[in-house]
């Protein structure tokens, strides 16, 4: 995570202190994986805090649903008008490589934020997808090993807990339940991390697998909801089968709607992104690149967790996403 945060902080110092060149009539379009989200609202927020010291112009363009289906023609249209870079969430690793391809083939400058395309190691020389410049993101294998020594803390070290998650092929919810397992496994031996729970971002569904994962083991302990929906569902899960006080809930990501849900004691604990910081140094490394520098592949940002004790503390709140 250190190293993340130095490449974070390079782009910083390298944008604002007169090593890039001014240069004020580039626009950038940041695509999110949807619109409607707080976090990437959020993330919009930070892109727009560093095109107004950039005096640069960024747009924001993107589907209301998480999808690739429905992302590639938002892509395809943001392509035709021709901004000199995209920043994008891509909504899975392997279906957005050929539509960003085009981006790339038009000459477009792409920066991926939050998620990746192909195995997220760009400019190597190596797979269909290395072509993008640099990825912003959370480290997500450290966030869900967080999650797990929270969980394993809150459960007191043994008993059995499981994923919920969205689907396969999201490079962030699959690496936030690789490290969440691996912690597990190589710290933890007493916890039993049970099969994965897919609910395709329906938090109706994550709440009656909860009811289908009690009814075969009644000793449940914990619950890790890899994406809002995933531990919100979990959540009235829990709250349904009145184990609020047996089974503990840790979420990734942090929505007013995650917090509240903290402060009424659903949600045990919760995994902050600083969503934010991946917008604003998406921009600022798009910005690099396209003023002739050259930046970190790999640009990093942090996370808070956030839980009963410290809900209401100033320095806190300012990392719960905001619509």
């Amino acid at each position: 995570m250190r190293n993340f945060m130095k490449s974070a902080a390079l782009v910083a110092a390298l944008c604002t202190s007169g090593t890039v060149q001014a240069q004020e009539d580039i626009t950038i379009t940041l695509v999110p994986g949807l619109t409607t989200d707080a976090f990437y609202i959020t993330m919009n927020r930070g892109a727009q805090a560093a095109a107004d010291a950039l005096g640069i112009t960024v747009d924001f363009q993107g589907a209301e649903e998480f999808d690739p289906v429905l992302q590639t023609p938002v892509l395809d249209a943001v392509i035709a008008r021709g901004p000199d870079a995209i920043l994008i969430a891509p909504t899975d690793t392997t279906q957005m490589i050929e539509p960003l391809r085009r981006a790339h083939d038009a000459g477009i400058t792409v920066v991926t934020v939050d998620t990746f395309i192909d195995d997220g190691k760009y400019q190597d020389g190596a797979g269909d997808g290395d072509f993008p410049m640099a990825y912003v993101a959370s480290d997500n294998v450290g966030g869900g090993r967080m999650a797990a020594r929270f969980m394993a803390e809150a459960i007191g070290g043994e008993g059995q807990v499981y994923v919920s998650n969205v689907r396969p092929g999201i490079s962030t919810t699959d690496q936030r339940e690789e490290g969440f397992k691996a912690e597990m496994a190589e710290n933890f031996p007493s916890v039993t991390v049970l099969d994965t729970q897919y609910n395709e971002n329906d938090a109706s569904l994550a709440a009656s697998q909860f009811s289908a994962v009690l009814a075969r083991n009644p000793d449940i302990k914990g619950v890790f909801g890899a994406n809002l929906f995933s531990a919100l569902g979990a959540g009235n899960g829990v709250e349904g089968a009145g184990k609020a006080d047996d089974v503990t809930v840790i979420a990734f990501d942090a929505p007013q709607s995650i917090v509240d849900n903290i402060s009424s004691g659903l949600v045990d604990a919760a995994i902050a992104q600083h969503p934010a910081e991946i917008g604003y140094f998406g921009v600022m490394a798009a910005y690099a690149v396209l003023t002739g520098n050259s930046v970190p592949v790999s640009i990093g940002t942090g996370f808070t967790v956030i839980n009963a004790g410290n809900v209401d503390d100033p320095e806190i709140t300012k990392f719960i996403y905001s619509e």
